[in-house]
């Protein structure tokens, strides 16, 4: 049944074999994708900017954040990690040893978290180490404990006699220096933060593009191509709100932020050319074992980088650990609708791509 299965399949690749005009649709993919994904990317971030200043600013970051959490998290369950199951799934790989003896890309994708986990970490502890050094003070994990140091301080202050006035005129203000001291390195360590969630999300959105692009321009099935180019513009346009959302929130430099949304836009293009170019110059098929085998592995550690930076760097830090969300009962219920918006819009797509 397994091997009529794989013929069946095969027959069907055949029947759409047609190299011009695939050619032909991945050329307006190019174009189609890098256009909608700068549209994408650059949305929440020129929203960001032109609430800047205003009373809603936080607010509109934080729901658009929570909007991003959710195609995030969807893009790495529903989109990523089926396609690397499905790539080390194939009757070409799996009927082989070793990959039909272990479940390899559940197995690589708890890695891909891992070392998520494990850049997280390091990442976090010299940020927080060395605002530790600037400010002298011990590095503290959020708002609440920033707030019962610096009461802690003002009271030892008061205690002292230094902020009354007594033993000496010229110390009045050592208290409350210390105090403006922990809320600002406070401030930087969280900066220090969000960038780097920022920049380990590209890294995995990065990685996942790139598998898009190349397994697309080595394809000859215009069948395949013909729905993906619809199908990945609106991929690339929710995927680019999620991650131009993030980057709102950073506070990156404008040649930073105009960096990091060039590259997002110009990676599945840039696949999609070296698929092409791969393919004319070797002949290398997208359902070259190989491939296949490339593609699963590289999607799985993209999957499990998704998944951990959408879990636990995005939500689980605007659900547990945001005053803003926590004081704002009516905010919780629309950062919870942005999220469930956008896992639904992202999760839609899956019909087609």
């Amino acid at each position: 049944m397994a091997a009529m299965g794989c013929a069946t399949d095969t027959a069907r690749a055949l029947a759409c074999r047609d190299g011009r005009a695939a050619t032909h649709l991945k050329l307006i993919s190019i174009g189609v994708i890098f256009t909608t994904s700068v549209v994408g990317i650059s949305s929440p971030v020129m929203l960001a900017r032109v609430f800047h200043g205003k009373p809603v600013y936080d607010k509109a970051v934080l729901v658009i954040k929570c909007f991003a959490a959710g195609v995030i998290l969807s893009t790495s369950l529903v989109h990523v990690l089926p396609d690397a199951f499905a790539a080390l799934a194939d009757c070409q790989v799996a009927s082989h040893h070793p990959w039909k003896d272990f479940p390899f890309a559940g197995l690589v994708t708890l890695v891909g978290a891992l070392l998520a986990l494990l850049v997280d970490v390091a990442a976090t502890s010299h940020a927080h180490g060395g605002a530790a050094a600037a400010a002298q003070y011990a590095p503290v994990g959020t708002g609440e404990e920033a707030a019962r140091i610096g009461k802690k301080l003002v009271e030892l202050g008061l205690e002292s006699g230094v902020c009354c006035g007594g033993g000496g005129g010229g110390g009045g203000g050592t208290g409350e220096e210390e105090v403006a001291a922990a809320a600002t390195a406070e401030e930087e360590a969280e900066k220090v933060k969000q960038r780097l969630v920022s920049q380990v999300l590209e890294i995995g959105i990065i990685f996942h593009s790139v598998i898009i692009g190349v397994t697309m321009g080595m394809s000859q099935n215009k069948c395949t191509i013909r729905p993906l180019v619809a199908a990945l513009a609106f991929h690339q346009i929710f995927e680019g709100m999620g991650l131009g959302g993030c980057i709102a929130q950073a506070g990156f430099s404008v040649g930073t932020t105009a960096y990091m949304c060039f590259l997002f836009s110009a990676t599945t293009p840039l696949g999609i050319v070296m698929g092409m170019v791969l393919f004319s110059v070797t002949g290398y098929d997208d359902s070259n074992p190989k491939a296949l085998i490339l593609e699963g592995l590289l999607g799985s550690v993209s999957s499990g980088i998704l998944i951990y930076m959408a879990l636990v760097d995005l939500i689980a830090v605007d659900f547990f650990h945001n005053k803003m969300m926590s004081s704002d009962p009516r905010l919780k219920k629309a950062a919870y609708l942005a999220l469930t918006l956008g896992s639904t819009a992202m999760s839609i797509l899956a019909l087609w791509a």
